[in-house]
């Protein structure tokens, strides 16, 4: 573990955006830490906090009675000192359609090592573009964190699209004392090959115009391919979701619907980012790849192969042992495999 001395991080390290204010605030409530990070979101088009990042750090200190100064938007500077982790029953407001699934990512790893169970409400944006939408933390993420030994039960209620927001779900969480290394080497046999398109308050055959461009490009029957109205949500949103599950691990992809760009163009982006990965050997994606690095250096280590890594993988990597004691080995295998393996 780290010193409890207070440390300077360079928000503008790697790909520069949330992902480092987001990682460590995670691990400054897990050891103790207190930080300071300058140049928050240096490389992004408007850099600075943001109101979904602020919702982040508001997060961290409610659950563990911490001080946050220059929390404020826009505020290209921030020092977190953490207090002690609480259990309990918690409601998150972000009040936008900002990201409640980088939110939720944020307090888990203090969370699910506390010791006492923990309901977490969240209410915002569930499906955003270039964040991990709801469906994925639920069936990709938390399955993996279950085999390391946290007990995690997530329930959708609305879904929030950009830039309505208006979403909710919950997080019930049964934490360990001691989290299981985990090893994902292999996927297995695929078992089913889906795609679903989701509209609310748009028309039906956008959904439609997406799954066949989807289905003809991944060769997936028409009874694998399902249009769903969402009639709750509060604003108007499209998300296609391919996902293709195997004997041990489900993986998807995701393309939101977005002004300007044709249906069509949705379905062919998000059947060649499905397509990649399932013509490669790699047990995980590039964005599971990311997100399984903190859980693994918190819980005794252990590896699994992915794609090529992200810039976001390797931000990931170095803001991580800021904090924390641990070695993280990436070693390119054949056919665009790559080992990373976590030596806590």
């Amino acid at each position: 573990m780290k010193t409890t001395e207070m440390i300077t991080i360079d928000g503008s390290l790697g790909e520069g955006g949330g992902q480092v204010l987001r990682t460590s605030l995670s691990l400054s409530m897990v050891t103790g830490t207190p930080f300071t990070i300058e140049n928050i979101r240096a490389n992004r088009p408007k850099p600075g906090l943001m109101r979904q990042h602020l919702t982040c750090v508001k997060a961290a200190a409610e659950i563990c009675g911490g001080q946050a100064s220059g929390a404020e938007l826009g505020s290209n500077a921030l020092t977190f000192v953490p207090g002690t982790v609480r259990a309990g029953s918690y409601k998150f407001e972000i009040g936008t359609a900002g990201s409640t699934t980088l939110v939720a990512q944020t307090i888990l790893p203090a969370m699910m090592l506390n010791g006492e169970p923990s309901l977490i409400e969240l209410e915002g944006g569930t499906h955003n573009m270039q964040c991990p939408p709801y469906d994925f933390l639920e069936q990709c993420f938390f399955p993996h964190l279950r085999a390391m030994g946290v007990g995690i039960d997530a329930q959708l209620y609305r879904r929030g699209f950009f830039p309505a927001g208006g979403g909710r779900w919950t997080l019930k969480i049964e934490p360990t004392m001691a989290l299981k290394p985990l090893e994902l080497m292999d996927r297995g046999d695929q078992t089913r090959l889906s795609a679903e398109a989701v509209v609310s308050q748009l028309p039906k055959s956008i959904a439609s115009r997406e799954l066949k461009v989807i289905g003809k490009t991944l060769d997936i029957p028409y009874e694998a391919l399902v249009v769903a109205e969402d009639t709750s949500s509060i604003g108007p949103g499209n998300i296609a979701q391919v996902k293709a599950e195997y004997e041990h691990h489900t993986e998807i992809f995701s393309g939101f619907g977005k002004m300007g760009v044709s249906a069509e163009n949705i379905g062919k982006n998000t059947a060649k980012a499905a397509k990649r990965f399932i013509n490669s050997e790699a047990a995980v994606g590039p964005y599971l790849a990311d997100q399984l690095l903190l859980p693994m250096a918190l819980g005794g280590g252990g590896k699994f192969t992915t794609q090529r890594p992200s810039l976001h993988t390797t931000t990931n990597i170095e803001t991580i042992k800021a904090f924390w004691d641990v070695d993280v080995v990436l070693e390119e295998g054949e056919k665009g495999v790559w080992t990373v393996e976590v030596k806590a």
